[in-house]
């Protein structure tokens, strides 16, 4: 290890730097270490990442085992409601201003959509906004749910600038708060509604179009045939699903476990079903669903985690102060080690578009798409109200 890469730490404790400096240590040992303040990244946290690998080797350490043992294992084989929604209010409920100082004025906590590199967080949420609204075909007085919806941004979004009358549900309390209060502050209550509620409890009726952005991996590998089969369930014949994931890859490297180990102990415990493409899709088809498009939107990913960052970074003060330095260090070793670890095809973001596998289903309607972003997106204008064609859903 050269000087200079040693310099981008400073030690607080002499045992550990010895050991650290003396050769590489599990990359565990190197983030709880920091976490627990025993040691300091230097400068920009990305220098640091772009030499971790002169520190730290990716091995299974016996603080793997024991939460594997006593959290992981346990979560993968139970998955009741009462333990999810433990696991996601410990989570989505910790406090809107935590997420609003990393995620900005959006309050999208999913891959934004770039068209080209240097556009802002807000404009790419807007781009995957209207991306995601276009792929569904949105047409005014249709009814769209969305299953884990966030703060309801993308079910306000649609509601305003596609005229149809959203649904959207989630586990969080204050994300349910949150987003009613924004749908009534823009005067779309007749039109928009977010409820609280497991997606399993969702009552029975139909949707001309169904979303879930990045909360399938919540479900578990243990629920993912049942969920599906109930999202099959929940679509009219002609409808159309959109489906969005974060997932490891097939060809995995010893990197992309530790990553996923670190990301399920410290960000979100319980995300057991971050699958690969093939294993998805494999869960979807059994359902009888017909892929009609996918997308890799991973470089979007990274690019969004590295906004994502930039504003946590840019609130420190307010962080420390309202939650303490640990959560802030956490976080900024999350964003940073995911921005880098997303660019290089470690894990992966996947968008798909599907459709009933049905002889009577009009594939017709997907010739000649054309989808409205950027600058041409600001000529949108929000439609009317429309009367809902089904009624709205209850929890």
């Amino acid at each position: 290890m050269n000087k200079g890469t040693a310099a981008l730490i400073e030690f607080k404790n002499k045992k550990l730097e010895k050991r650290i400096l003396g050769g590489k240590v599990p990359m565990e040992t190197f983030y709880e270490a920091y976490f627990a303040d025993e040691l300091d990244i230097k400068g920009n946290i990305f220098d640091f990442m772009r030499s971790r690998n002169d520190f730290v080797k990716y091995k299974l350490t016996t603080g793997h085992m024991k939460w594997v043992i006593t959290n992981f294992i346990p979560e993968v084989a139970i998955h009741s409601k009462k333990q999810d929604q433990r696991i996601v209010r410990d989570h989505y409920d910790r406090g809107n201003d935590f997420f609003g100082w990393f995620l900005g004025e959006r309050m999208v906590y999913t891959s934004g959509f770039f068209q080209n590199p240097g556009e802002s967080l807000e404009q790419a949420q807007d781009n995957k906004l209207n991306m995601v609204c276009q792929k569904l075909q949105l047409k005014p007085g249709e009814t769209l749910l969305d299953i884990g919806c966030g703060w309801g941004t993308l079910a306000r979004h649609a509601a305003q600038y596609y005229g149809v009358i959203s649904t959207g549900v989630t586990l969080s309390k204050n994300q349910t708060e949150y987003g009613n209060r924004r749908i009534a502050e823009d005067g779309l209550t007749d039109r928009a509604k977010i409820i609280c509620s497991d997606y399993r409890d969702i009552s029975k009726q139909k949707f001309d179009k169904i979303v879930s952005l990045e909360m399938v991996e919540h479900v578990g590998v243990k629920n993912l045939q049942k969920f599906y089969d109930q999202v099959y369930g929940l679509l009219e014949d002609k409808g159309v699903f959109l489906l969005q994931w974060a997932g490891l890859r097939k060809a995995m490297k010893p990197e992309d476990l530790i990553w996923g180990l670190f990301m399920n102990r410290h960000v979100f415990p319980g995300a057991d079903a971050s699958l690969p493409p093939h294993a998805m899709l494999k869960a979807l088809e059994k359902s009888n669903f017909e892929l009609h498009s996918a997308e890799n939107v991973t470089i979007h990913y990274s690019l969004t985690l590295k906004r994502w960052h930039d504003n946590w970074v840019s609130n420190r003060a307010a962080i420390t102060q309202a939650y303490g330095d640990r959560w802030y260090r956490v976080w900024n070793f999350f964003l940073a080690w995911s921005t880098i670890v997303a660019a290089q095809g470690n894990a992966g973001c996947f968008q798909t578009v599907l459709n009933k596998n049905l002889d009577e289903f009009e594939r017709t309607r997907w010739i000649g798409q054309d989808f409205v972003l950027g600058e041409r997106a600001k000529d949108l204008k929000p439609k009317g109200s429309y009367a809902p064609r089904s009624k709205s859903i209850h929890a």
